[in-house]
């Protein structure tokens, strides 16, 4: 049989004075519990925004644009996630002559990303990732282009991401961040 660990802390009494006390195992087991409750909450804030609107596959069948709901749902999924791994997002939707940039943003790193977001609620035609085609990535860049010719920031990196979001039932979501997709091999 396994032993019994204790821990010794500093324990807070109602005074505000400084106890000596003992943790055991199990309480430190709790308290990680505890931790690992929250994040799980962080992560699902990503997912809360496919909560808000119902999927409509009709709609999505017949090709016609599900208006404010899985494409925006989607680019706030990202918003947040990006911005939980420590990115500033400088513009959503950006547009120029050659398109629309989903989202602008700066790492933590100083890096301007470039971040095209893809979102679907079915495998039918593909992984979501599987749309960013070589004619989309030569857009991208061209979108690139006419943002760093406006842009007043100081020299700085260029990368392009894509976020592949697929929407499953009940609210939840498969997202996978593609660090640098357009870059060698890719």
């Amino acid at each position: 049989m396994g032993t019994k660990t204790d821990v010794h802390v500093k324990v807070r009494a109602n005074g505000g004075e400084h106890n000596e006390g003992r943790c055991s195992t199990k309480a430190r087991m709790a308290r990680a519990q505890n931790r690992i409750v929250a994040e799980r909450a962080a992560a699902r804030r990503a997912e809360e925004a496919f909560e808000q609107a119902h999927i409509c596959e009709d709609c999505e069948e017949a090709g016609e644009p599900l208006e404010g709901s899985l494409g925006d749902r989607g680019e706030e999924a990202a918003c947040e996630l990006l911005k939980r791994r420590g990115y500033i997002i400088l513009e959503r939707n950006w547009t120029c002559v050659a398109g629309e940039a989903d989202i602008v943003a700066r790492d933590e790193d100083g890096t301007l990303v470039f971040v095209e977001v893809k979102t679907r609620s079915s495998l039918k035609h593909g992984l979501p990732s599987e749309a960013v085609t070589p004619k989309k990535r030569a857009r991208y860049e061209r979108i690139a282009g006419y943002f760093l010719a406006d842009y007043d920031g100081m020299e700085c990196r260029v990368r392009f991401d894509v976020i592949s979001i697929l929407a499953l039932p009940n609210g939840r979501a498969l997202v996978r961040h593609y660090i640098n997709a357009f870059g060698t091999g890719c």
